[in-house]
């Protein structure tokens, strides 16, 4: 395992996409991913940054200028194609490194957290991270004491024997310090923070990731979204190290708590900008309502694993079968469907035992208790 098998975020591969989004952005007439400043409101610019080897493309980081430099939401994965990318961006809007005063990161995952980790030492810029993703810093920090991947113990629990074995490697060559070391402040309930003269709200989002935070500057209706609401794709959710008890249920009220903000435009980390939150949040919160009905349908006949259930589902908007996705995706669906089975134990919907070959659920059939 290496640092980004424990801080990847959201993967096309293992959630449905909604088929009425589409990848232009309107801030730049082109493909979300496409370089560029790209000036979405007075004084803030998104700038998309490459993820090769990640079928995600890009991460959108925000540049906000103030009276005495420029504040980030999110810094990028720390590689140089994304260092030279980002500093080229900076240049055509007037600025250099040297003018980031901080970072606001919305979560742990090395898309997210590891350019800021590494700019922020350089130049002395302040990071800020939700205090929740301490555990998983923590773990990071711990690879070379690992004689497994973490996620080997949590695909076992899902009851994926096979995939847990080939999850089991820690490849702890590739370990940064500079990628990850601890940010200035942590973030520990909703709190406001002045980004010059403008007020920004940074409002907790559990799920993702445990200390997942968007970030809000509600005068001018902007909703920085991190992973917590994509556009085109569901956020991952299970896919955490330590494993949260029950991310999908933090997951969706999170999604419920945006939705109680006023409608703000969607400037999310992957895809374009969209001009509605509550519309993707109400096309979220569904999406996981049917899937819970998917999964409790799929324990019907009988008491079943995470693992035995994802493979009577389907994934990606082309409806494939498990079989027909790649062990990473097969790992991180397995994990999903556990969260959904465990949301469904927390309504009295199902029950879980634990058992040699991972936790099995069982339904609960109307008439009768858990």
């Amino acid at each position: 395992m290496e640092p980004g098998t424990t801080t990847r975020g959201a993967r096309p591969g293992t959630s449905a996409s909604t088929p009425t989004a589409y990848a232009v952005s309107p801030d730049s007439g082109e493909h979300w991913s496409a370089e560029g400043a790209w000036k979405v409101a007075d004084g803030i610019y998104r700038i998309p940054l490459p993820l090769p080897m990640d079928s995600l493309k890009a991460v959108n980081v925000y540049v906000i200028e103030h009276t005495d430099g420029l504040t980030l939401v999110d810094g990028g994965w720390a590689i140089e194609v994304a260092r030279s990318t980002l500093e080229r961006c900076l240049r055509q809007i007037g600025y250099g490194f040297g003018d980031i005063r901080r970072f606001l990161v919305t979560h742990i995952h090395r898309d997210h957290y590891t350019m800021a980790s590494a700019l922020g030492g350089e130049y002395a810029a302040e990071i800020l991270l939700g205090a929740a993703e301490k555990p998983g810093l923590e773990l990071v920090h711990r690879l070379d004491q690992l004689a497994e991947s973490p996620f080997a113990g949590a695909l076992a629990l899902a009851g994926a024997l096979e995939l847990a074995a080939a999850w089991s490697r820690v490849d702890h060559e590739v370990y940064d310090p500079r990628w990850w070391r601890s940010p200035d402040r942590w973030l520990d309930g909703d709190v406001q923070i002045d980004v010059g003269t403008r007020t920004f709200g940074a409002i907790h989002t559990p799920g993702h990731t445990p200390g997942h935070y968007v970030f809000t500057e509600l005068e001018a209706g902007l909703l920085f979204a991190g992973d917590h609401v994509l556009p085109t794709i569901t956020p991952s959710i299970g896919f955490t190290a330590p494993p949260s008890p029950d991310p999908l249920g933090d997951f969706m009220a999170s999604l419920t708590k945006v939705r109680a903000l006023p409608d703000l435009q969607l400037l999310p980390a992957h895809g374009p900008v969209a001009p509605s939150a509550h519309a993707r949040v109400d096309e979220l919160l569904a999406f996981h309502e049917h899937r819970l009905e998917a999964s409790l349908q799929a324990l019907a006949p009988s008491a079943a694993t995470a693992y035995a259930v994802a493979h009577q589902l389907h994934w990606t908007r082309h409806e494939k079968a498990m079989s027909e996705l790649d062990t990473m995706s097969q790992g991180m669906a397995a994990m999903e469907t556990k969260a959904h089975l465990e949301l469904l134990v927390a309504r009295g919907q199902a029950t879980r035992q634990d058992s040699p070959d991972g936790v099995v659920f069982r339904a609960v059939h109307p008439g009768t208790t858990a």
